[in-house]
């Protein structure tokens, strides 16, 4: 690393980003923060590779705060999230396992490929990616949305549950929409990906058919659910979510 480079710098859980001119990202020589072997290349930016580092503290540059992950997308649009979010993951990958996770031994970076080695028992850990399927369901024109407490206030989504050991993406829809609410799917559609680094997701997306069932939110995964027309809907989740893409797409079939 000898070019000057972009920097995605993070402590205490915020990236620093400049809030005035071109750029989002910081540009200086490789290595100008912490150190150069510490950082993680995450892709290119304007041209330029770009790195990403945890700092113990931000350096002072002139027009940049201290920003949550979420704000990017508002700021500067979905591919420099999407930029800013691989490399949150892969920060936190290298953090949570710099130790092997079968004798203890302090891990090596690889420096062929995303890994860290044990040195002693040779276990590889790669960036850990969770699976986790959402689906929309329709009833005609009505939309099957719920509430989970963890939303924000009176926010409103589709259906979603991480993919469990040995199941299909498939199975996944179908187990998670009758657990959360009770009602059975047909006609299963693939619709999308997206990278959720919140922390470590594959949102895989689907719109689905009712087939039957009468709506139970689980309880303590669902505070609310209902059939909603399309000039009644509650309020949706963010824009920078798979989620919102996924209802929109629906309304304007």
């Amino acid at each position: 690393m000898k070019t000057d480079a972009y920097w995605i710098l993070r402590f205490e859980h915020r990236l620093l980003v400049c809030t005035a001119g071109d750029t989002v990202f910081p540009c200086a020589p490789a290595g100008a923060f912490g150190c150069p072997e510490s950082a993680i290349y995450v892709g290119e930016y304007l041209g330029l590779p770009c790195h990403a580092v945890d700092v113990d503290e931000f350096p002072q540059i002139a027009g940049a705060e201290p920003t949550p992950l979420r704000a990017i997308f508002t700021l500067a649009g979905p591919e420099v999230f999407a930029l800013a979010g691989r490399a949150t993951q892969l920060l936190d990958w290298r953090a949570n396992h710099r130790y092997c996770g079968r004798c203890g031994t302090p891990t090596e970076i690889m420096a062929d490929e995303p890994a860290m080695r044990c040195p002693a028992c040779g276990l590889l850990a790669y960036p850990r990616l969770s699976p986790a399927v959402m689906v929309l369901v329709r009833d005609g024109e009505k939309l099957l949305l719920a509430r989970s407490p963890h939303f924000k206030p009176g926010v409103y989504s589709a259906l979603a549950g991480f993919v469990e050991a040995g199941e299909t993406l498939e199975q996944c829809a179908v187990r998670e929409v009758r657990e959360e609410v009770g009602v059975e799917i047909t006609k299963l559609r693939y619709f999308s990906s997206q990278p959720w680094p919140f922390p470590n997701s594959l949102m895989i997306a689907f719109f689905a058919d009712y087939a039957g069932g009468a709506i139970t939110p689980q309880p303590g995964e669902i505070e609310d659910a209902g059939w909603y027309l399309p000039t009644e809907l509650p309020l949706l989740p963010d824009p920078v979510s798979i989620a919102w893409r996924l209802i929109d797409a629906a309304l304007a079939a």
